[in-house]
């Protein structure tokens, strides 16, 4: 549904309501069992247990009487076919990436993550304490879902590449997989950009479909084992900084939870949020060890590839400033993330140099 449709349905919603001020609320009865597709494959190290994580404290908060049936990539949708299942009212409700559907709304990248953005920390500031989850509330509400952040990959690596990158140059027709705005900011650089689900991604690594990609970071990539394939890692990458996942109901489904049940997909999804994070970074230090005990190279960009990403991504930005409700996002966005990092940058990065620097 575009944006001009859902207003004038709501307007019309709104006086049907204010016809029925008195009539009080109908609620489903009785157990159920709700449906979850995900843009993951079965077993995803980090992002498919996420969406397993929440399925399953929604039916425990809920003493079983919300069930949540979770289906990978491929098993009732594809991986990028699950935002339309769920507004279509096929599933109930989809755990993912939302910069996967930035097709729908440029918008939806940042509740995964925008180049150069936040980082997870100021991704929860933001979302929890700020204008976030309002306005990821607004963006889901123009397509019918009721929509909260569940999941978080920490910051993510630069990706695994077949060469070196010695200049921005190298990007000039590598084919190489990055969804989001980040996959728009590297194609300005002359990348033929993929978007390609992660249960498929190393198979295009492994065949040569693609020079190479980006997953997650040293944990997940590991599992994933694209280590076998290519030997160069860069480590430190300027498109997800704090990558978001997120949980979205059908809003009419939503809507016909006692508020009880609201409240523990809420609660179940922040949960899940924080947990998942502590999983990526506990995993990552030591996945990063055997990485480079068996040969992989960690390397950094130049500071000319840093200068020609910060570049390409403020182009990215402003093409899609256009859209009110883009900019709205982006001003908000923006703000909190000056905010949040005036502060950690003087107490917590100050105190991390400094620990380095005493304890070696």
């Amino acid at each position: 549904m575009d944006r001009r449709s859902f207003l004038k349905t709501s307007a019309m919603g709104g006086a049907a309501a204010a016809a029925t001020t008195l009539a009080a609320p109908a609620y489903a009865q009785g157990k159920r069992t709700l449906t979850m597709v995900t843009t993951w494959g079965r077993g995803l190290a980090g992002v498919f247990d996420a969406a397993q994580r929440t399925a399953d404290s929604i039916t425990a908060m809920s003493d079983g009487q919300l069930t949540v049936e979770v289906k990978a990539a491929g098993e009732l949708v594809g991986a990028f076919e699950v935002f339309d299942a769920v507004t279509a009212g096929q599933a109930d409700m989809y755990h993912g990436a939302d910069y996967y559907f930035v097709g729908q709304h440029p918008g939806y990248a940042f509740f995964t993550a925008v180049p150069f953005g936040m980082t997870a920390q100021e991704l929860a500031n933001w979302y929890y304490h700020g204008d976030g989850m309002a306005l990821h509330d607004e963006l889901g509400e123009i397509f019918g879902l009721k929509s909260f952040l569940g999941g978080n990959t920490g910051a993510q690596a630069g990706g695994w590449y077949a060469k070196e990158i010695n200049g921005p140059e190298d990007f000039n027709g590598l084919k190489f997989r990055m969804p989001g705005l980040g996959g728009k900011a590297l194609g300005k650089l002359g990348a033929s950009v993929q978007n390609l689900p992660g249960a498929e991604v190393y198979q295009a690594l492994a065949s040569g479909a693609i020079d190479g990609t980006e997953w997650i970071g040293p944990w997940a990539d590991e599992k994933a084992g694209f280590q076998e394939i290519t030997k160069f890692y860069y480590t430190a990458g300027f498109h997800e900084p704090g990558a978001g996942l997120s949980v979205a109901t059908n809003r009419e489904v939503f809507n016909s939870l006692s508020p009880a049940h609201q409240k523990i997909v809420e609660i179940a999804a922040s949960e899940t949020h924080q947990w998942n994070l502590a999983q990526f970074l506990n995993n990552n230090g030591a996945a990063l060890q055997r990485l480079q005990s068996a040969g992989v190279k960690t390397l950094e960009f130049p500071d000319s590839v840093w200068d020609a990403f910060g570049k390409a991504s403020m182009e990215v930005h402003e093409e899609n400033m256009g859209d009110e409700l883009y900019k709205k996002i982006y001003d908000s966005f923006a703000a909190s993330m000056k905010s949040s990092s005036g502060w950690i940058q003087k107490s917590e990065s100050a105190y991390r140099a400094q620990r380095d620097r005493v304890l070696g």
